[in-house]
């Protein structure tokens, strides 16, 4: 029996509690409420963002991992063979002297193919690991931007970091938003992480033609442009 009068006891509090609240806190409640659920939502879109990544990065380590198994398959065939050839060297008594020599010289080439496979596919996996690696520092570092604004995207091993002209620079400016220094400083955090990184800046240009004093042509903007990013990434 006294279980029941506590749970009214409770009951009655949590009625009642409301009453007690001014319309200010009420107010105040809304917009934490309200911000609480903005936050939400821009975590389950930075979310999704992480597993589409994770997907594209899932296929590129599956593709990465088929072309190993294919220089592997390679390296073995080159092993038999030249395991079959060096069978063949207790016959090299019987063979004329121009036959022996054709015959080290095919060793040889095959040894020289086998250590250039090896280095190859160390070089291969080496660098598409510091690719990834270098995406995935991107776009933690980016990702809380808008698609729209900056995309990282990888071709033939190569990262390409694209901002949208709007952010960069106004019509017919060289002068940076303050908005593109912040992405650019963050991009530069990154890749002050990876010396051996090389860098390749290409400025945007406007499409509708220019001539001023200190800019001749559209080309010349385009070029002080991709010198003024050049400088807050070496900054």
């Amino acid at each position: 029996m006294n279980a029941p009068k506590i749970l009214l006891a409770t009951l009655a509090v949590v009625v009642l509690l409301p009453a007690c609240v001014s319309k200010k806190k009420y107010t105040a409640i809304q917009l934490s409420n309200q911000t609480l659920n903005e936050k939400l939502a821009e975590a389950n879109r930075q979310l999704d963002a992480c597993r589409g990544d994770k997907s594209v990065l899932e296929a590129r380590v599956a593709e990465i991992q088929n072309k190993n198994e294919h220089l592997k398959d390679q390296v073995a065939q080159l092993n038999s063979t030249n395991a079959a050839l060096l069978n063949n060297v207790s016959q090299m008594a019987t063979l004329s002297k121009q036959e022996a020599t054709n015959l080290e010289k095919s060793l040889e080439q095959i040894r020289e193919q086998d250590l250039r496979i090896r280095r190859l596919q160390d070089a291969l996996t080496k660098k598409d690991s510091v690719t990834l690696a270098l995406v995935v520092s991107l776009k933690s570092s980016l990702g809380n931007l808008n698609d729209t604004d900056v995309t990282v995207n990888v071709e033939k091993s190569v990262v390409f970091i694209s901002l949208s002209d709007k952010m960069l620079f106004q019509s017919g400016s060289t002068k940076l938003s303050a908005r593109a220094k912040q992405v650019l400083e963050k991009v530069a955090t990154v890749l002050n992480d990876k010396p051996e990184m090389e860098v390749l800046v290409e400025g945007h240009t406007d499409n509708v033609p220019i001539s001023r004093d200190c800019i001749k042509d559209n080309w010349d903007l385009s070029a002080m442009r991709a010198t003024t990013i050049t400088r807050v990434l070496q900054n």
